[in-house]
């Protein structure tokens, strides 16, 4: 099946670059494990991987065609996920400063709120619609491939943002002190809110 994919290797090489590279849920996967640690990362890594793969498996099955049809319905999901995106990224922002134990509970982001994330991030639609208008075929196994490719997505962007999470957790032994912490949760929400207000231009 996947010798019949002409595009199989440029595929993988734009979901590499997709996972890859900053965005609002590198940010929040790198900022969240950083804070609470790697274990707590992982489910929310594994959250939106999946819910990113369905959202591909979702726009090959002609959902992403309501876009096309309404383009106000893009241009107000583009608001709500800049709105919840800065409300994540002033939580950061104001976060307490304090050494991570893990017998202590704290507010960490929740697998369903990222899952929810990749829902209202128009980044994550763009990337949908892209993955099926240029890679999947027109042919008459073309459902197939749109689920081959949400899958083969789901298998590269799980260890891409897993990368972000040994990154973020490999940060608390240079931030010791309060001062550094606080700095460093700063420097995440501005991140944060960038990232979802930049998608504007």
């Amino acid at each position: 099946m996947l010798s019949t994919f002409p595009t199989l290797l440029p595929f993988l090489l734009f979901t590499f670059v997709a996972s890859i590279t900053p965005g609002p849920t590198n940010i929040l996967v790198l900022s969240n494990s950083a804070r609470f640690g790697f274990r707590a990362a992982l489910p929310i890594v594994f959250a939106a991987c999946a819910s990113a793969a369905v959202l591909v498996l979702l726009v090959g099955s002609g959902f992403g065609q309501t876009f096309d049809q309404y383009p106000v319905l893009h241009r107000a999901m583009q608001w709500i996920g800049a709105l919840w995106l800065s409300y994540l990224s002033w939580q950061i922002y104001k976060a307490p400063a304090q050494v991570f134990d893990h017998l202590q509970p704290q507010r960490r982001l929740s697998i369903w709120g990222a899952a929810a994330l990749q829902w209202v991030n128009p980044q994550t639609w763009m990337m949908a619609i892209a993955v099926v208008s240029v890679f999947a075929g027109n042919g008459n196994d073309r459902q197939i491939q749109v689920v081959v490719l949400s899958g083969i997505f789901f298998a590269v962007s799980l260890p891409c943002l897993t990368s972000w999470a040994i990154l973020g957790s490999g940060t608390q032994r240079y931030f010791g002190s309060s001062k550094l912490q606080r700095r460093f949760n700063h420097f995440m929400a501005l991140l944060l809110l960038a990232s979802a207000w930049l998608s504007f231009y």
